[in-house]
């Protein structure tokens, strides 16, 4: 059996993890979710799980042990470091290791100058907008994640949605945006393939190992044989619902589908249905049942 790690042996691996990222790719070649300020936290009054922030957002609870948005610590052990508030032979938790709150991801920052100094910069919540649903971090409760496709900043609640409909081109067919050839390439942004031409047009040279751009939103393309896409496609037209007394002849006159309006027929979540008499057919009944009405009084003084 291979040997247990040691404390040492697993701190020491993590920290050449690090390192490897760093040199890589930088912050960027880090993974939002393995950022403090987007850990998972758990209240300590209502117990609901959310985002590391200062404050709960369900019940705006205080949390007993806040974590720095930056390092990540829950305890400041350094008796003699960059701490701007000191604390020489004695450990800081709490409210007492805090130094600020950070206006993009709305977490804790420690009282370490290195913190304060470089979290406001490059804290990864700054362009934290939600894709979908325009939500800024002060406005849901949830983590951030970013679409491994379009690479658009989503929330927790549109994650699973956004991915499933991301790999969805806006057009009926796959053929290149700009003439009527087959795309080869697609831009997960812009929806749109391109042919092999117009993305190596002109005036553009393309490097070895780095991706080609879109002529559009200059965002990488990949190419459409190594991705899921997907055609748009419309689902409308006369679906048979139940026969209708009056249109016997024509089954499947209304049709199962939301069309958005106040009545029956509505743009959005109300089945259409037959719309009832307007006010104008109802005038008209009451005129015919008066004419009635004069018809048969002329009869029977016509008769007496």
């Amino acid at each position: 059996m291979p040997k247990k790690k040691t404390g040492a042996r697993k701190k020491a691996d993590k920290m050449r993890e690090r390192q490897r990222a760093i040199q890589s790719g930088g912050i960027e070649g880090r993974s939002l979710v393995d950022f403090p300020c987007n850990a998972l936290m758990t209240c300590d009054k209502c117990q609901r799980i959310q985002k590391n922030r200062a404050f709960c957002y369900f019940c705006n609870c205080l949390q007993k042990l806040p974590m720095c948005a930056q390092c990540g610590k829950t305890k400041c052990q350094q008796k003699s470091g960059d701490c701007v508030i000191k604390h020489p032979n004695q450990f800081t938790t709490g409210m007492g290791m805090v130094g600020a709150i950070c206006d993009h991801c709305e977490a804790w920052v420690c009282h370490g100058k290195k913190c304060l100094e470089t979290h406001g910069c490059a804290c990864p919540c700054i362009e934290s907008e939600c894709y979908e649903c325009k939500r800024t971090v002060w406005d849901h409760g949830g983590r951030l994640f970013v679409c491994s496709f379009c690479r658009y900043n989503i929330c927790e609640d549109d994650q699973m949605e956004h991915q499933a409909s991301c790999q969805v081109l806006e057009s009926e067919n796959y053929k290149c945006g700009s003439c009527n050839k087959v795309g080869q390439f697609s831009c997960l942004r812009c929806k749109v393939c391109y042919c092999d031409d117009h993305v190596r047009r002109k005036g553009i040279k393309a490097e070895r190992n780095v991706a080609l751009k879109c002529p559009k939103c200059q965002f990488e393309l990949r190419e459409t044989k190594d991705l899921s896409m997907s055609t748009r496609k419309y689902e409308f037209g006369r679906q048979t619902m139940e026969n209708d007394n009056d249109y016997d002849d024509y089954q499947g006159f209304y049709q199962n589908h939301d069309f958005g309006g106040p009545e029956g027929f509505s743009f959005g979540g109300v089945k259409a249905e037959r719309c009832p008499s307007s006010d104008s057919e109802e005038y008209d009944s009451e005129e015919e049942e008066d004419d009635d009405g004069v018809e048969s009084g002329l009869e029977q003084l016509q008769i007496s």
